[in-house]
């Protein structure tokens, strides 16, 4: 299956969304619903608001399914760093949210460098194991 990319541009910026990569943690709308609404179509706005509050509010995607180009630059989950303090919260019925630089080894042994955001399966039924990928919405996850 082919992935799909969209992208959505705005002066120097483009953002990007790989719908695959979405764990629908809500956490684009509910932070700026001015440009990201999924009840329109297309539903990225980019005249909803500056390009510091989309580049903000998109540097928050804890699945790296939004990322943003500046001058032909690529910024990503993976390429932009925070500080060292690393936390974590359970979304609701969701993801366990980790916040910071991080470094995870899998059941197989491969080693992957995670920057800012990182959504880890809760539910168990994520195919994309220790991550999260969004299968918890589908399954009715509840954290009772």
């Amino acid at each position: 299956m082919e992935e799909i990319t969209k992208h959505y541009a705005k002066g120097d910026i483009t953002v990007v969304w790989k719908p695959e990569q979405c764990i629908h943690s809500t956490v684009c709308w509910k932070g700026l619903n001015e440009v990201f609404n999924p009840k329109k179509r297309p539903w990225i706005d980019m005249e909803g608001a500056n390009l510091e509050r989309i580049k903000g509010q998109v540097s928050h995607c804890p699945s790296g399914a939004l990322s943003y180009i500046v001058n032909n630059k690529t910024v990503s989950e993976d390429s932009v760093a925070t500080e060292e303090v690393i936390s974590a919260e359970a979304m609701k019925n969701g993801p366990l949210i980790v916040y910071g630089n991080i470094t995870v080894k899998d059941s197989k042994g491969t080693i992957v460098k995670k920057n800012k955001v990182t959504a880890f399966c809760r539910c168990g039924a994520s195919s994309n194991k220790p991550f999260c990928d969004g299968t918890h919405i589908k399954i009715g996850f509840r954290d009772e």
